[in-house]
């Protein structure tokens, strides 16, 4: 049934009991997610499943505001969850090319840093007091006295016994030195090789014997002075032991239930007790200043009992929720840096960076699977940390073997952690198909959709949702109309009278600039003016070529007409898309009738600037000809289409029931009304089926007639099945409703023909003959008259 649609239907009105509020102040904030129950239902299966692989995939079209809506999400549930512990790095004693990683409860990683670094503070404080003092001077000469006794008392004997053998022990520059007395004076090289043989050869002797005497007396020197340097050592460790174990008591009673702290303080004990003379040492005054500039100054051995924190919670109050947007591998799983020195790249533990992994650690790490990808090596570490469970901290260029310089190996930290993939549905299918490890990691897919049902409940949270964008960026609040007009272009970006678009963002940039409009005009509230500025400023911001191709049809450069009826002509309505503006643009099209066994020619097929969905309507359309009209004779005609003054390709099917008209047309001679435009696909039935882009088609055609003057004749005719898309603008929407412009819908190829000419399309009756004068039947006599005509042509060359 052919059908003129009512003002009412043509845009669907935000009723005012819809809104339950003056303005959004009235309302509370929006704390989840509206619209999205499939995907809430599988946000809190992937977050309350603790099996591995259960990580998530949130799929859905850019602008949703579905990174948003999730990090609120993951926020309000990480508030009833434990706090994770804080990771510091600390030097591994045993081998300083991989640091220790220490565990401890969340807080407490900064109040260690500090006790620690007091600790060596107040520790060298005490050894400098303890080992300068008077008391340890007279304590260390006590112990030492008694092994210079045994020296001197080893000494005097063995000097006794050269006395009794003639000689005298003197030092010299190159040790102990052996000489022979006779008669009380000593005996130098020269005398002695003057002395008979006999008396050198005893005296030979005698020394040798007093020499290997000397050895033993000397390896008894060597083990007192060792027993001297332990028995001293040992004091001064126990000076030691005793100058700081009252500060390192107090580290263990505060930190002796982690294990790995008391490990840790007990291996720093050690190494200060081995260390001390260096420790000692570093705290003197250089002796060149100069060098100690230039960093050859004494090392410090207390600089490696520093800890570096890597992972602080002591701010937080839950898990954490860390969203990073800009995941390099650097960022995502931390890194140690380098500091130049001298003209050589050093590091060491403390340069250990924590990345966002870390700071996700016992929570929730959100990422952009688009920046994900670009970014080299992430996705690979992103797949590994998740299956073993373990963070390491690696330089990339190591990893992919680029570098082979020897570098610190961190202790691997323990991961645990859910990490949620947010990006658009094609890249999880790409990945699911292409990576076989995907589907083990990433088992929970999520999938925010583009649209919501335009319920009261809906409307009402929709209206949360705006009051939540304004408190947030202090923006003016929207009074009932204004919250009303937002519902309505929400409506109309979903092309749907019984849905909500969940474009947020299209839909916050809009409020945006209402908000701007409100404060030019003083005003306290956002009301429906404003956001129909904001609307038509954006427009006029983005239609310059729309505006162009208006002016060139009403110049006469591009013919479209208006007004008149022509056989095989007839408007035809295409959406053109400029990024982010898209309009309707009304095009010719034409159909031109022979004889032959072409068939039906696309002219733009034949040209190569015809797309598959376009070529497949013309197809269709052949279809429906044959179905119909070559009930007893074949189709005998070559026939071509085209959109007239069409430069840069077409596709889609939406123009194929247009097409069908203007075939008719010149197939029955029936002229066709040029004050109406037509959308709309085709089968092979003759049934009109819906199309995209319904609103901008219509407005298109109606700024041509408005701009050449509406008669009350204009209209376009569309689906039946996209009366439910229609949200037209306001203006659109009066015309209507004055009489000045017409919408039909209808379900056929004959209910269009007959609006489009005026003329009955006709019934077959039982024979399939239809009613004389009517179009089919015109076309049906046309096609086999046709027929008729090739039929002889056939024989005489068959001949």
């Amino acid at each position: 049934m052919i059908k003129e649609l009512e003002y009412t239907q043509v845009r669907k009105i935000c009723p005012m009991d819809f809104i339950k509020c003056s303005a959004t102040d009235d309302l509370e904030p929006l704390i989840e997610i509206i619209g999205q129950d499939r995907a809430v239902k599988a946000l809190q299966f992937g977050l309350d499943i603790k099996e591995e692989g259960f990580n998530l995939y949130v799929a859905g079209m850019p602008g949703t505001g579905k990174k948003t809506a999730i990090v609120t999400f993951l926020e309000q549930r990480a508030k009833e969850m434990p706090v994770p512990p804080d990771w510091c790095y600390v030097y591994n004693f045993e081998d300083r090319q991989k640091p220790n990683a220490l565990q401890l409860p969340a807080g407490m990683g900064a109040q260690f840093v500090t006790d620690i670094a007091r600790f060596v503070d107040e520790m060298k404080k005490a050894l400098s007091a303890a080992f300068e003092s008077d008391d340890y001077a007279s304590r260390r000469e006590e112990t030492v006295k008694g092994f210079e006794e045994r020296k001197q008392e080893l000494m005097g004997e063995l000097n006794k016994k050269a006395q009794d053998a003639g000689f005298v022990i003197q030092r010299s520059q190159i040790g102990m030195v052996i000489i022979p007395v006779i008669n009380g004076q000593l005996i130098n090289e020269q005398q002695f090789g003057i002395l008979p043989q006999s008396i050198r050869d005893e005296i030979q002797n005698k020394r040798k014997a007093l020499s290997d005497e000397m050895g033993t007396a000397f390896r008894q020197f060597r083990d007192i002075d060792r027993e001297a340097e332990a028995e001293v050592e040992k004091f001064n460790k126990e000076v030691a032991s005793f100058a700081m174990d009252t500060l390192l008591d107090s580290l263990n009673d505060k930190y002796g239930e982690v294990i790995e702290c008391k490990q840790y303080l007990g291996a720093v004990r050690n190494d200060i007790l081995d260390n001390l003379s260096a420790i000692l040492g570093a705290q003197k005054p250089p002796e060149n200043p100069l060098a100690a500039m230039m960093g050859g100054g004494r090392d410090d051995p207390t600089v490696r009992y520093k800890v570096n924190l890597v992972v602080d919670n002591s701010k937080l109050e839950g898990a954490p929720v860390i969203m990073e947007l800009n995941p390099g591998h650097d960022r995502l799983f931390g890194t140690t840096e380098k500091e130049a020195r001298f003209g050589t790249l050093v590091t060491d533990y403390t340069m250990i960076r924590s990345g966002s992994a870390h700071m996700a650690n016992g929570g929730y790490l959100v990422l952009p699977i688009e920046e994900l990808a670009r970014s080299p090596g992430s996705y690979e570490a992103l797949k590994r940390t998740i299956l073993n469970k373990k963070l390491e901290i690696e330089e990339l260029a190591a990893r992919m073997g680029y570098v082979s310089t020897r570098s610190l190996r961190p202790e691997p930290i323990p991961f645990d952690c859910k990490v949620i993939i947010v990006g658009e549905g094609r890249y999880y299918y790409m990945l699911y198909q292409g990576d076989p490890e995907f589907k083990k990691i990433f088992k929970v897919k999520a999938e925010f959709d583009t649209t919501m049902a335009r319920t009261r409940e809906n409307v009402e949270q929709y209206a949360q949702f705006m009051c939540t964008l304004v408190n947030k960026e202090g923006l003016k609040h929207l009074n009932g109309e204004g919250i009303a007009s937002i519902v309505e272009y929400s409506s109309r970006l979903a092309a749907d009278q019984d849905k909500l678009s969940t474009q947020f963002a299209r839909v916050s940039d809009l409020i945006r600039e209402a908000n701007y409009y409100a404060m030019s005009n003083g005003s306290d509230y956002i009301t429906k003016d404003h956001v129909r500025q904001a609307i038509e400023a954006k427009v006029y911001r983005s239609n310059l070529i729309e505006e162009k191709m208006g002016e060139m049809i009403e110049r006469g450069s591009i013919l479209v007409d208006t007004e008149g009826a022509k056989v095989g002509q007839l408007n035809g309505l295409a959406v053109m898309g400029m990024g982010d503006h898209m309009f309707g643009k009304p095009s010719r099209i034409t159909a031109s009738i022979g004889l032959g066994k072409s068939g039906i020619i696309d002219i733009e097929k034949q040209a190569d600037m015809g797309g598959p969905t376009h070529t497949k309507g013309v197809h269709i359309l052949s279809g429906f000809l044959t179905d119909r009209y070559a009930k007893k004779h074949p189709l005998s005609l070559t026939a071509r289409l085209v959109f007239e003054q069409s430069y840069s390709g077409v596709d889609g099917d939406s123009a194929s029931s247009t097409e069908t008209y203007a075939m008719m047309s010149a197939l029955s001679g029936v002229p066709i009304k040029q004050n109406f435009a037509v959308t709309g696909s085709v089968n092979q039935r003759g049934q009109v089926q819906a199309i995209g882009g319904v609103n901008h088609k219509i407005e298109g055609f109606f700024d041509l007639c408005k701009f050449r003057g509406l008669t009350g004749d204009h209209g376009v005719m569309i689906p039946e099945s996209n009366v439910k898309n229609l949200m037209l603008r306001e203006d659109v929407v009066e015309a209507i409703k004055e009489g000045k412009f017409h919408i039909y819908s209808v379900g056929t190829i004959d209910e269009g023909i007959e609006v489009l000419t005026g003329v009955e399309a006709g019934e077959p009756d039982a024979e399939g003959n239809y009613p004389e004068g009517s179009v089919n039947q015109l076309v049906q006599s046309r096609l086999d008259e046709m027929a008729a005509i090739m039929s002889p042509r056939k024989d005489r060359d068959d001949e």
